[in-house]
C-alpha cells in the first residue's frame, strides 16, 4: 500500500480564484448524528485548524458558544472556509435540533449543497426527515455520509435502505466498509475499485487494491451501482449497452449530474471521530456538488418588476442577509453575495426597507474569528461591519440597481413564556436586550400581553426559550423571573357560513366611508391556511376594493372569537358588495371585510387547535410499558413501534403542551437509558373537557 498524506498546510490553495473552485455548503443532520464532530475533521484535514476539535470537551470550532460547550449541542448556524484540492469550501454547520430549525431554514437560502450525516445505527431520524425536506423545497442538492460505522450495531446496507424509504430517493452508493463495528478501518472506494485505509494515530489514507476477502462483494457492489446509474442517466444507459459496463469517467460524471437534478443521492461511509472516510467526502464535495455557476440566477423584484442575476462578478451587486449576530466587537451581518462585487467603503442599499448602509469592514469568517479583506464577489459568504439596521432576510444591492431576493421563511412560534427583571430599574435595559435578541433570531417573538401587561417572548420549543433566557442572563447579566411555558393556539372553522352581508357607513363631517360586502366562509380540508377570493361580477367591487376587502380579512385573522389566538384553515369568497360614488375608498372596505369577516367568525362553528410533535422514543425492552402509559396520560397517540439494537423505538404523535418537562420524566422512568427526539407535526383540535 502507498501512503496518501491529504493533511494541508492552513495556507495551503488560494482563498479567491474562479467561482468554479468554490463550494457553499452545509452540514445537516438529526441531534447526535456527528454534524459537528464532521466539520471539525473537515477543518483539520484541510489545514484549517492544527487540532482535533471534540465536542466531548468542549474543544470544537464551530460550536464556539459557551452553551453550545455546555450542553453539547449545536445551537447557532457556525461559517468557516477551508480550501481543498484547490478549491475554497465555505461551510455552515448548522444545528440539529428541531427548536433551531429555523437556523437550519436561514442556512439552507444561501447555500448551493450540503452533505446530510445520517448515524449508522439509527439511519434516518425524525430531524434528518425534517432537514432533507427543507432542503427539497429550497432544491438544495447533496450528499449523504454514513457515520459512526465504528458503533456497535452500525450496519451500512440498513441505513442506506432507512435513507430509500424513509427519504424516498435513489441512494447512489459508491463505497462499502472495510471491517465491521470496533474493527472498522477503511472503505473501498467502487469507482475506482480500491481500499482506503486509515491507521490508528496517524494521519492520512493509505491506498492499495481490493483485499482478496472483498473483491467479489466489492465487484458484486459496483455492478449494482452501474445497474443504477444507468437506469437514471442515458450516457451511463448507452455505454452499459455497448459493454455492458460503465467506465469511472462516465460513472462520475452521471454521478454529478444525478446529484445536480437531485435524481439520486451519493452515499459515503466512514467515522468521523476516528477521523476516517473524511478526505473521499471532501473528495466527493468537490466532485458532485455544485458551484456558484452551477445553479441558476438568482430571481428578485423591485417595484413590480422582475429581474435576475448571474453569479457573475461584473454584474450590479445582490447580496441576502441570512444572519445577524451581535458582539462585544459590534454587530455583524452575514450575507450570501449572488452577484457582483462588494468592497470595503461601499455604499449599499438595503433595498426592502429603502436605505442605504456603508460597508465598513468584509470579514472571511472562521466561526467566532474573522479575517479582514479588501472585498467580496459573486458566490462568497462573508461577514460585514457597517450595516445599523439590515435584518435577516434584507437585501443589499447597488443603489443604482435595486433588486429584492425572497427572504428565508419564518416559522410561527409555537411556545411562549413570561419574563420580567427582578429589578424593576432594569425594565428599559431588558426590552433593549429583547429587542437585539428578536433581530439576531427571527423565530424569538417579542410581544406584550394586552390582558396582562406581561412581556411574553415566544419561540419554537422549550430549549429554544431555555437558550434564550440563558443568553440574557450570562450575556447582560440581567436576573430574570421567567413563567411557566404555554403553547401557542389557534381557532379554525369546522362549519362555516354563507351569504353573510356587511355594510360600513360613516359620516361624520367631511368625506364618508361607504362599503357593502358579502362573504362566505368555509373550513379547508387541512384546517390550516388561508384562501381568498372574488366571485363578483359586473364590476359591483372595484379590483383596488377587492384587494383591501382581502387586506382587510388578514386583519380580522389575528383575533378568533373562541379565545383571541389567531384563526386558519379557512377560505373567505367575496361573493357581492356595493359602492358609492363619492364616499367608497381602500380604507372603508379593508374595514368593512375586517369586520364582515369577525362577524362572520362569530356565526361559524368553531374549534380550539393545540401545536402536536411527532415523538420517536428510544428506551429498554423492560421500559416500554411505563413508556406507553406515560404517553396515554400525556394524551399521546402511538403511531408505530419497532425494535432496534435491543432497544424499542416507538413513535407517537403528542400535544406540545405535555410535553414539558418530559426528558427528565423519561430519564427517571429509565434509569437514564430512555432518550426522545421530536418535530413539530401541525395542530389538532383540543377535546372537549
Amino acid at each position: 500500500m502507498r501512503t496518501q498524506s491529504h493533511h494541508r498546510p492552513p495556507n495551503a490553495g488560494h482563498l479567491g480564484g474562479p467561482l468554479t473552485a468554490v463550494r457553499n455548503l452545509g452540514i445537516l443532520a438529526h441531534v447526535d448524528a456527528g454534524k459537528t464532530t464532521v466539520t471539525e475533521r473537515i477543518l483539520y484535514i484541510t489545514g484549517a485548524t492544527y487540532k482535533r476539535g471534540e465536542v466531548h470537551e468542549g474543544t470544537t470550532v464551530t460550536d464556539f458558544d459557551p452553551q453550545e460547550r455546555d450542553r453539547g449541542i449545536t445551537i447557532f448556524a457556525a461559517a468557516v472556509s477551508c480550501v481543498w484540492d484547490g478549491h475554497r469550501i465555505n461551510l455552515i454547520d448548522t444545528p440539529g435540533h428541531v427548536d433551531f430549525s429555523d437556523e437550519v431554514e436561514r442556512s439552507l437560502r444561501v447555500l448551493d449543497g450540503a452533505v446530510a450525516v445520517f448515524d449508522a445505527v439509527a439511519g434516518v431520524e425524525p430531524q434528518s426527515e425534517s432537514v432533507w425536506r427543507r432542503a427539497d423545497r429550497h432544491g438544495v442538492p447533496r450528499i449523504a455520509f454514513v457515520n459512526k460505522l465504528d458503533r456497535a450495531g452500525a450496519d451500512l446496507d440498513t441505513a442506506v435502505a432507512s435513507i430509500r424509504d424513509r427519504l424516498r430517493v435513489t441512494p447512489l452508493v459508491v463505497q462499502m466498509p472495510i471491517g465491521r463495528e470496533g474493527s472498522f478501518t477503511g472503505v473501498v472506494d467502487l469507482l475506482r475499485m480500491r481500499a482506503l485505509v486509515w491507521a490508528d494515530g496517524r494521519d492520512g489514507v493509505e491506498e492499495g487494491p481490493v483485499p482478496e476477502g472483498l473483491r467479489e462483494e466489492a465487484a458484486r457492489r459496483r455492478r449494482a451501482l452501474e445497474e443504477v446509474v444507468a437506469e437514471l442517466h442515458p450516457l451511463a444507459l448507452e455505454e452499459y449497452c455497448a459493454r455492458p459496463a460503465v467506465g469511472a469517467a462516465t460513472l462520475a460524471s452521471a454521478l454529478r449530474d444525478l446529484t445536480r437534478t437531485g435524481e439520486g443521492v451519493v452515499v459515503l461511509c466512514g467515522s468521523a471521530y476516528r477521523n476516517r472516510g473524511i478526505e473521499p467526502l471532501l473528495d466527493a464535495v468537490v466532485a458532485y456538488l455544485p458551484s456558484p455557476l452551477d445553479v441558476p440566477a438568482v430571481h428578485g423584484a423591485y417595484d413590480g418588476a422582475r429581474e435576475e442575476r448571474p453569479a457573475d462578478p461584473a454584474a450590479p451587486l445582490a447580496a441576502l442577509v441570512f444572519k445577524v449576530t451581535s458582539a462585544a466587537t459590534g454587530r455583524l451581518t452575514y450575507l450570501r453575495l449572488y452577484s457582483g462585487t462588494m468592497r470595503k467603503g461601499d455604499t449599499v442599499l438595503d433595498a426592502g426597507a429603502r436605505r442605504t448602509e456603508r460597508i465598513a469592514r468584509i470579514l472571511r469568517v472562521q466561526a467566532d474569528r474573522h479575517t479582514e479583506v479588501e472585498n467580496a464577489v459573486a458566490g462568497d459568504i462573508v461577514a460585514v461591519a457597517g450595516p445599523k439596521a439590515a435584518r435577516a432576510g434584507a437585501t443589499l444591492c447597488a443603489p443604482g440597481a435595486p433588486l429584492v431576493l425572497e427572504p428565508p421563511s419564518a416559522a410561527d412560534p409555537v411556545v411562549s413564556v413570561a419574563v420580567e427583571p427582578r429589578r424593576s430599574t432594569d425594565a428599559d435595559r431588558l426590552a433593549a436586550v429583547l429587542a437585539r435578541l428578536a433581530e439576531e433570531d427571527p423565530s424569538l417573538v417579542v410581544r406584550t400581553d394586552p390582558e396582562t401587561g406581561q412581556t411574553l417572548l415566544s419561540g419554537m420549543g422549550e430549549l429554544h426559550l431555555e437558550v434564550a433566557v440563558e443568553k440574557i442572563r450570562r450575556d447582560h447579566g440581567l436576573e430574570l423571573g421567567v413563567g411557566r411555558p404555554r403553547v401557542a393556539h389557534r381557532e379554525t372553522v369546522v362549519r362555516g357560513v354563507a351569504g353573510l352581508l356587511y355594510r360600513h357607513v360613516k359620516q361624520d363631517g367631511g368625506a364618508g366611508q361607504y362599503a357593502h360586502v358579502v362573504l362566505d366562509v368555509e373550513p379547508l380540508e387541512e384546517a390550516r391556511g388561508f384562501e381568498f377570493r372574488s366571485t363578483v361580477v359586473g364590476g359591483r367591487v372595484p379590483r383596488e376594493y377587492v384587494r383591501a376587502v382581502e387586506d382587510g380579512c388578514r386583519d380580522a385573522l389575528a383575533e378568533g372569537p373562541l379565545g383571541g389566538h389567531p384563526v386558519t384553515g379557512l377560505r373567505v369568497t367575496l361573493t357581492d358588495g356595493a359602492t358609492h360614488p363619492k364616499d367608497s375608498s381602500e380604507l372603508a372596505f379593508r374595514t368593512a371585510g375586517r369586520l364582515a369577516l369577525r362577524e362572520a367568525l362569530r356565526a361559524c362553528a368553531m374549534v380550539l387547535l393545540e401545536p402536536v410533535a411527532e415523538v420517536t422514543i428510544t428506551v429498554p425492552d423492560d421500559a416500554v410499558g411505563g413508556v406507553l402509559g406515560d404517553l396515554a396520560a400525556r394524551r399521546g397517540r402511538v403511531t408505530g413501534s419497532t425494535t432496534r439494537a435491543g432497544a424499542a423505538v416507538v413513535t407517537a404523535t403528542v400535544p406540545l403542551a405535555e410535553l414539558f418537562g418530559y426528558a427528565t420524566r423519561l430519564r427517571s422512568r429509565t434509569q437514564g437509558r430512555g432518550a426522545f427526539t421530536s418535530r413539530p407535526a401541525g395542530y389538532a383540535p383540543v377535546p372537549a373537557r
